[in-house]
């Protein structure tokens, strides 16, 4: 493609070293609709007769379908997807494929070919995020007024409702699906017809083209369009959160189902054995989850690093910021296949919830805040309900074991009226404030959260894998 200019052929090693069908080849499709949309483009303005536009989408969509049966095997020579299809165009057609590239350089026709790519690709995503947030929903309804204990520094510190736990990650997960559809935003700016670096002299209908792709409008400045990879830093990021919060849920979900504190029981079809000990039940899938979530951190600062120092406009450098994007999309869609089952079939032993409970004082905040509504100043409430804990220690008794008697001489602001407080679901149900543990508040996050669900999904249907071809 650029022999006119050199006396010495590309040298074979170079070739093997700069080629990218290895990263590419996945794209063929997109390249090609976008290659269709150029030419009909072409046609329409007029830089090309007509019947060469015509002859050129035939070509293209023969090219098109010799990939998807499997007969055209791309040549490590030709460098990339792009030429590839590009001389097999001119196999097939002639001469009129060498007019395939008016108007065009890989610069704009890449960048536009990933942003084909990417969009199907996070839709995805998100389409996976959201059976995920539909089986947290559907456990929270399951388990809203099942009473387990909530921690800090893993330390057992309040009761709270299950239902509440599992919300607290459906919420985690829209934030997530949120920056899957600004990464979509990001994304929705059409560069072809940005050239090289400058644009073009020819009168290429950049609007044209950017609607029958799909895109909202063209890119509005021709050197920023080849120079930047912030849509793909967007989808990175996103990606690396999914797998943060998802690395997270798999974390707790390891700990509560272990002996130590044995209340949650994961399906038997997501864990493993041990080859040598016959008594156990190892939850690798979870482990297997968090473990990959390393992999796409640092994948997110493989493209910072590579794009950090660039000059404008286009480098050689950037042909790499597919690598570790494909890897982190990759790892996404495998988890968000295997998560959404898996939690579904989350169950929790409620009995076995209950007896850790014992000696866990969880209900000591709870005087404290009645010893508040009494007029004690919350630092000296928080004293007292201390040294009652202590004393209670000392002697091998429980809160709700004291005696009114009892909680009298520890306590003299304490009256009858705290006994009945002394419940486990008292104390879930009293946390009544918005976005609270009670039963009534996670009933009101489950409605919350089916609604967003819905105006999820109608975002997503907004960015189309079809296009107007």
């Amino acid at each position: 493609m650029w022999h006119g200019r050199f006396r010495e052929d590309t040298a074979e090693i170079v070739q093997k070293f700069t080629q990218s069908l290895d990263m590419d080849w996945r794209l063929a499709k997109y390249d090609i609709y976008g290659s269709i949309a150029h030419a009909r483009m072409l046609g329409e303005s007029g830089i090309i007769a007509a019947e060469e536009s015509q002859l050129l989408e035939r070509g293209l969509r023969q090219v098109l379908e010799e990939i998807q049966k499997g007969i055209f095997v791309p040549k490590e020579s030709l460098e990339d997807v792009h030429m590839n299809i590009e001389a097999r165009l001119t196999e097939l057609i002639g001469p009129v494929g060498a007019k395939l590239h008016t108007g065009r350089s890989r610069n704009d026709q890449s960048a536009t070919t990933v942003r084909l790519f990417l969009r199907k690709e996070m839709v995805d995503v998100g389409d996976g995020l959201l059976m995920l947030m539909e089986s947290l929903i559907d456990r929270a309804t399951a388990h809203r007024t099942t009473i387990v204990p909530g921690y800090t520094h893993l330390q057992q510190a309040q009761p709270i409702s299950m239902g509440h736990y599992w919300m607290s990650h459906f919420w985690a997960f829209s934030r997530d699906l949120r920056r899957v559809l600004f990464a979509l935003e990001s994304m929705d700016e059409c560069p072809l017809g940005a050239g090289a670096l400058a644009g073009s002299t020819l009168p290429l209908d950049r609007d044209f083209t950017a609607k029958l792709l799909g895109f909202r409008k063209p890119t509005d400045n021709s050197l920023d369009s080849v120079s930047h990879r912030d849509h793909m830093l967007d989808c990175q990021y996103a990606l690396a959160m999914i797998m943060l919060h998802v690395s997270r849920l798999s974390e707790d979900l390891v700990i509560y189902s272990s002996r130590e504190f044995g209340w949650l029981d994961l399906p038997d079809s997501f864990c493993t054995g041990s080859s040598m000990m016959p008594q156990k039940k190892n939850p690798d899938v979870l482990e297997l989850a968090r473990g990959r979530t390393g992999g796409v951190f640092g994948d997110l600062v493989n493209l910072t690093v590579t794009l950090k120092a660039l000059p404008s406009t286009y480098n050689r450098d950037m042909q790499e910021d597919k690598r570790p994007l494909w890897n982190s999309l990759q790892v996404v869609r495998d988890v968000l296949e295997v998560m959404p089952s898996l939690v579904a079939r989350v169950d929790i032993n409620q009995e076995k919830a209950l007896e850790s409970f014992r000696e866990g004082f969880a209900l000591a905040t709870d005087v404290a805040e009645y010893l508040v509504m009494k007029g004690v100043p919350f630092r000296e409430a928080h004293a007292k309900v201390g040294r009652a804990v202590r004393w209670c220690l000392d002697n091998y008794k429980e809160l709700q074991e004291l005696s009114l008697e009892e909680w009298k001489k520890l306590i003299p602001e304490v009256e009858e009226d705290l006994m009945k407080l002394l419940s486990l679901e008292q104390a879930v149900n009293r946390r009544n404030t918005y976005g609270g543990t009670s039963f009534k508040q996670v009933s009101l996050q489950i409605e919350r959260g089916v609604k967003l669900l819905e105006d999820y999904r109608g975002q997503l249907a907004s960015y189309p894998a079809k296009f107007v071809l």
